[in-house]
């Protein structure tokens, strides 16, 4: 939540600005420290035409990696605001974790700034769902937080429940691509009350963060299944090792 501009300096002096990685002290609660901020690893260009994943330098515009080639994706693209790093890593533990839900509108900016430009009014944003056990233990969906400061960035709409998740899932780190599916079979799928709004829309999906992908996959095959237009994948860390 943003603080107002009037209470600012007063929640500045009870709470000094403070970077949330290393700890300096910060001009105003709106980000990290000049360190950090260089520590974040943003991806760029040259990168895959399909789902965004950087390529070395000397590739040329529209070329498609290897996995995208050997399995085409359901997705129309992959907005990623930094790779997933230590100090990635650290910001996404304290946000989903930690209860620092302010964290929200900053991280949301780095997903923001790499949306394909069209993304705009005409657009819904649907965050990845929490089985509501998930959601009554933590207090909230993170996802739906970055959701809601996306949709306000661009002036789309939010649809907060567009997604629901019927059955809790185990978590999916080390798990096999055939056992992550198993895992994923049935859980995830369109809010029948909000298939009319779905259908034919342009929609981008939002994660904090995207790692094997078999969560953001089983969301856009039920958004699909909904009969979406277009599905852009949308989170604030990526998983690359290899881009790293």
């Amino acid at each position: 939540m943003q603080v107002p501009a009037a209470l600012a300096p007063i929640v500045d002096l009870v709470f000094p600005p403070r970077c949330p990685l290393c700890g300096a002290a910060l001009v105003e609660q709106s980000g990290l420290c000049p360190a950090c901020w260089g520590n974040l690893r943003i991806p760029g260009a040259p990168a895959c035409a399909r789902c965004q994943r950087p390529f070395d330098q000397g590739v040329p515009d529209g070329a498609i990696c290897a996995p995208c080639l050997t399995n085409p994706p359901r997705h129309d693209g992959i907005a990623a605001g930094t790779l997933y790093t230590p100090e990635s890593r650290k910001l996404v533990l304290a946000f989903k974790h930690g209860q620092r839900i302010a964290l929200a509108p900053m991280l949301a900016r780095l997903i923001v700034a790499r949306l394909p430009a069209e993304v705009g009014p005409d657009w819904l944003v649907v965050p990845v769902p929490l089985h509501r056990w998930r959601i009554w233990q933590r207090g909230y969906n993170q996802s739906a937080l970055l959701a809601r400061e996306v949709a306000q960035a661009r002036g789309a709409t939010l649809l907060v429940d567009g997604l629901v998740r019927r059955k809790r899932t185990p978590p999916l780190g080390g798990l096999g691509r055939k056992a992550r599916a198993r895992a994923l079979s049935g859980a995830i799928e369109a809010n029948p009350r909000r298939e009319a709004a779905l259908h034919g829309a342009s929609i981008v999906l939002v994660d904090d963060v995207l790692t094997s992908g078999a969560t953001s996959d089983a969301c856009v095959a039920a958004l699909k299944r909904a009969g979406a237009a277009r599905v852009v994948i949308a989170c604030f860390a990526r998983v690359l090792d290899e881009a790293l």
